[in-house]
């Protein structure tokens, strides 16, 4: 929930205190739309050809990104991010994850929210195949290697 709160307020205050240079066009919107929900299908279609390992791609590995991940209470750094990932990999031979509905708002040219509903499949290293729905929210941020993922939480829904 702080996350949630933070995030929120990252956006207010992007929104309320910019000034006219960073007001952006209805078409600069959409493009940014267009690009931030590329990279997310492109990240969910990367994971589920080449597994886990595929998501620091999308990660920004600045020292202000977080990720609270399912199951966590506290907002965990990109190196702690990365070492669970990294752990997980090998537990798994197949991810699906597709997006039922996706929201994104651009508050600026390099700053986006999105949240989300998520369905994903997971099939682990035994064959066993489990279901799950998310509810994900987070920020993205445009670097000079494309739209990546800077702050966020993914929870699990009750199924």
């Amino acid at each position: 929930m702080k996350c949630l709160i933070l995030i929120v307020g990252i956006g207010c205050c992007m929104t309320s205190c910019g000034n006219s240079s960073v007001v952006i066009t209805g078409s600069e919107k959409q493009k940014i739309i267009t690009e931030v929900t590329s990279t997310l299908d492109s990240y969910a279609n990367d994971i589920r050809k080449y597994g886990l390992l595929s998501e620091f791609k999308y990660l920004d590995s600045s020292d202000t990104f977080f990720w609270v991940p399912p199951g966590f209470k506290v907002a965990l750094c990109y190196d702690t991010v990365r070492a669970v990932i990294t752990r997980n990999a090998g537990m798994f031979k197949k991810i699906d994850n597709q997006w039922d509905t996706l929201r994104i708002i651009p508050l600026s040219k390099s700053i986006a929210t999105y949240t989300g509903r998520m369905r994903s499949v997971m099939t682990d290293v035994h064959d066993s195949t489990n279901t799950y729905t998310m509810l994900e929210t987070g920020i993205m941020i445009k670097r000079s290697n494309g739209w990546k993922l800077l702050h966020g939480q993914t929870g699990m829904l009750p199924q």
